[in-house]
């Protein structure tokens, strides 16, 4: 993109985010960090509770938490998702994203990893609260060209359409697609791929959804995912016009890196999930070094 940009952001602080409960969830690593404002003016989260290197077990359970300041949570005493019983989902649990249909239910979209733990598909539960969730199936199924699908992110445009952008694997990358709907379960009608890998750049190889900022409707912004080859994941937005149909502005620099690592064989990692707008604030969660949860404070330009 050129010097005059349409819209731009830059990170005014960052804060660790704490949760407390269960073993279960403080003593395993914390990603996906799914947070959003609920009725009762609380902040609410979706996370996924994953085993430490060296564990045995699934790949992730997902949780329910809820906390007053936005930094700091109470999980729940039992997971909201958890493995099984079906083949789809006995693996683990990963990658929550949540949104309020019209009538009031919870619709979770999440990825199942199969038992034998080599394919992720797009699941969905829904419920009228997260305690009573119950699991539907597939949400958006892989195909032969784009694969694993996973990682929703949703969002209702003005024709009253859904649009869901989701990553998939295809040749040795991560991809993000694009697909239009009726309902929160499609059908979907795929269309071209939204946006691509920039050669020589920070997101060269690989691309994963990340949340949607639509406060502003007639330019929506995705703070998205992008790695070069070797999976060193930093975060950037793009910006589209209303109806998703073509990108308007796009960063050059990621908008949040991790800190530098000494070890440069450790995990090299920030993540994007969630965005939520709280007394003109901007707060986008995200997870850092596949363990760690932070919120950043963004201000836009």
């Amino acid at each position: 993109m050129g010097v005059n940009r349409i819209v731009d952001f830059n990170v005014e602080n960052i804060e660790p985010v704490r949760l407390e409960g269960p073993a279960d969830v403080v003593e395993r690593n914390l990603m996906s960090p799914y947070v959003w404002l609920g009725q009762s003016g609380r902040f609410e989260m979706m996370v996924r509770a994953v085993p430490r290197p060296g564990e045995t077990g699934d790949t992730g359970t997902i949780w329910h938490a809820i906390g007053d300041d936005g930094r700091r949570f109470t999980v729940e005493q039992t997971p909201a998702i958890v493995p099984g019983p079906g083949a789809e989902d006995l693996g683990g649990c990963e990658d929550p994203t949540v949104v309020r249909a019209e009538d009031g239910r919870y619709i979770v979209y999440y990825t199942g990893v199969d038992a034998s733990r080599s394919h992720g598909e797009m699941l969905y539960a829904d419920g009228p609260s997260m305690k009573t969730l119950v699991k539907r199936g597939v949400a958006m199924a892989s195909s032969p060209s784009e694969g694993n699908i996973k990682e929703a992110t949703v969002d209702r445009t003005r024709d009253g359409r859904w649009r869901m952008f989701y990553e998939y694997a295809a040749q040795g990358a991560s991809l993000i697609g694009l697909a239009i709907g009726s309902g929160d379960a499609g059908p979907w009608n795929h269309l071209e791929q939204p946006f691509a890998p920039r050669p020589d750049l920070w997101d060269r190889w690989h691309l994963s959804t990340g949340p949607m900022l639509t406060t502003d409707k007639n330019l929506p912004v995705m703070f998205y995912n992008g790695a070069t080859e070797d999976a060193r994941w930093r975060i950037g937005w793009i910006a589209f016009d209303a109806e998703y149909r073509r990108v308007v502005d796009r960063c050059l620099e990621p908008l949040i890196s991790p800190p530098p690592m000494e070890d440069r064989l450790a995990t090299d990692i920030a993540f994007a999930a969630s965005v939520l707008v709280h007394d003109g604030v901007a707060w986008l969660y995200y997870s850092r070094a596949d363990s760690m949860l932070f919120r950043a404070r963004l201000r836009r330009s």
